[in-house]
């Protein structure tokens, strides 16, 4: 069994519901995955953007959401999580709004890809404190078990 990642809100490839985004009520879709592999202590959750601020001239990849810490036996996220409701020891990095906490897409031009990013680690992560990207990364290099996707698009617009 391979590790996988799916939500309802959305399949792989396809546009992301206005709730989901800046145009709508901004809350995280529901994500749920499967084929954890044995020894797996912990997940992270990583979504971006890669095509800020314009895909068809790309400059940054805009975080939208950092989460690390996920216990091995969580194996999803409901709809519109709030930070206080996510499982028991996990933790928020800052996203680039300089903020933890889940953050749509708000593309300000074109069609942007969302990657929806899960890594099954081997390890419990420590010391971190909302870290950024670049820092989490770090930390869980050497560390990943194995990693999926799940990648959306949004245009402002979309339905």
């Amino acid at each position: 069994m391979t590790l996988s990642i799916e939500s309802q809100a959305f399949t792989e490839g396809q546009p992301i519901p206005r709730r989901f985004t800046c145009e709508g009520d901004d809350v995280s879709p529901d994500l749920a995955w499967s084929g954890v592999p044995a020894g797996t202590r912990s997940f992270v959750l990583i979504v971006d953007d890669p095509d800020a601020p314009d895909p068809a001239a790309p400059k940054m990849v805009w975080d939208h959401w950092l989460l690390y810490n996920l216990p091995s036996d969580c194996s999803g996220l409901p709809v519109a999580v709030a930070s206080t409701d996510l499982p028991s020891g996990a933790g928020e990095g800052i996203n680039s709004w300089g903020r933890s906490g889940y953050g749509g897409p708000c593309p300000p031009i074109g069609r942007h890809r969302y990657f929806h990013r899960l890594y099954a680690l081997d390890i419990v992560l420590e010391g971190l404190e909302r870290p950024t990207k670049d820092r989490l990364l770090l930390a869980i290099d050497g560390h990943i078990l194995a990693r999926t996707e799940l990648v959306g698009t949004y245009q402002k617009g979309d339905g």
